[in-house]
């Protein structure tokens, strides 16, 4: 396989979301510590959050014109056979002259037509996966795969036990040095650092129906003194700003999560599996609220996870603008509560995952 004399090539390959994109550039990350003289090559989804996110953090990509199959509006997937066969012939030629020594794939649209072109020509791939609940693709190219990195125990029923090692999902690295003070990190936000704080996200690309609640609990957060941190996403940012005052703080996007992170009490999530692992790492009393919006549902099969171990409070969204105010003030009014989230979502928290992985990829490739 990898050769002693030369340069190892890879090719690491996922997007479309958040939740894909930072495994992948933590993967890449902690593969450039260990060998630094390695070529990465990074390979995405066109038109979608990776191809500006790589680039920012120093790595070449390549986009596939490729997208998932639309469940709710099925007219739009006209074009998706050619788009898969295009993304084929494409994936096919990169791999002919780049020549990896091994291909990753973190999940997402771009790395199916990726790992496909790989085994066809026997160069060795591992599949990431984040969720409790594989994709289609990942299911598929895991038959094919030498190694399959989950975050879920009970995968078995879907992958071959033999190949399955459990890390825990890969997390950005400003995380794991999250001993932030609470204090400047609610100053960097201009807000008052002795009030309890919300933090509200919505993913990446913002949430909706988690804006519309919050903007709900507006005057009721008012009456109590509490603070918000309200990342709306980017599409709904207009709707909300002329809403922010000395307490509610509200923002397209967040650039330091570890920060935003520190300044909060609570936080009110979406249940990405990637983002489940951040906030497993922080700590802290989470309101799971899942999209159910996503493949196979897999948000609230992860969310479900979490709240059977007590380790979450989980809201579905049809419930929201009912139920998250109650479950404000229930954390907020009981520290033992409050505690107990704490201390069971930390229980699941994997620090070491990016290590493990990289390390056993490393391992299998040399032999």
């Amino acid at each position: 396989m990898a050769k002693h004399h030369k340069n190892i090539n890879i090719i690491i390959s996922g997007g479309g979301t958040g939740g894909h994109i930072f495994p992948a550039l933590a993967i890449a990350n902690e593969l450039k510590k260990r060998k630094p003289q390695a070529n990465i090559l990074f390979v995405g989804a066109k038109n979608r959050m990776e191809m500006e996110k790589v680039p920012a953090h120093g790595y070449p990509i390549t986009g596939l014109w490729i997208s998932g199959i639309n469940r709710r509006q099925k007219w739009r997937n006209w074009s998706f056979p050619l788009k898969l066969i295009s993304s084929i012939l494409k994936a096919k030629k990169l791999i002919h002259d780049f020549k990896p020594d091994v291909v990753i794939g973190t999940g997402g649209f771009a790395s199916g037509p990726v790992l496909l072109a790989a085994q066809q020509k026997n160069i060795p791939t591992f599949i990431q996966e984040q969720n409790s609940y594989p994709g289609i693709t990942n299911k598929l190219l895991s038959k094919k795969a030498l190694k399959i990195y989950t975050a879920y125990d009970n995968l078995t029923r879907f992958f071959d036990v033999q190949k399955i090692v459990k890390t825990g999902n890969p997390v950005r690295e400003d995380l794991h040095n999250i001993n932030l003070n609470t204090t400047d990190s609610r100053q960097f936000f201009g807000l008052n650092p002795n009030k309890k704080t919300i933090l509200s996200l919505g993913g990446s690309l913002g949430a909706h129906p988690i804006n519309e609640a919050v903007k709900k609990i507006l005057p009721a957060l008012k009456e109590e003194d509490y603070q918000i941190i309200w990342q709306t996403g980017p599409n709904d940012y207009n709707t909300y700003k002329q809403l922010a005052n000395d307490t509610i703080k509200v923002v397209p996007f967040i650039k330091d999560m570890a920060k935003a992170y520190a300044a909060a009490d609570l936080i009110i999530s979406r249940a990405g599996a990637g983002t489940i692992s951040e906030l497993a790492i922080i700590g802290k009393p989470v309101i799971l609220v899942p999209s159910p919006y996503v493949a196979e549902d897999h948000q609230t099969k992860n969310a479900k996870a979490l709240a059977q171990k007590k380790a979450a409070v989980l809201i579905h969204e049809k419930d929201l603008s009912q139920q998250l105010w109650t479950e404000i003030k229930t954390v907020f009014n009981s520290s033992e509560k409050a505690n107990e989230l704490s201390k069971n979502i930390k229980e699941i928290a994997k620090p070491e995952a990016t290590k493990q992985i990289v390390d056993d990829i490393l391992t299998t490739i040399s032999k």
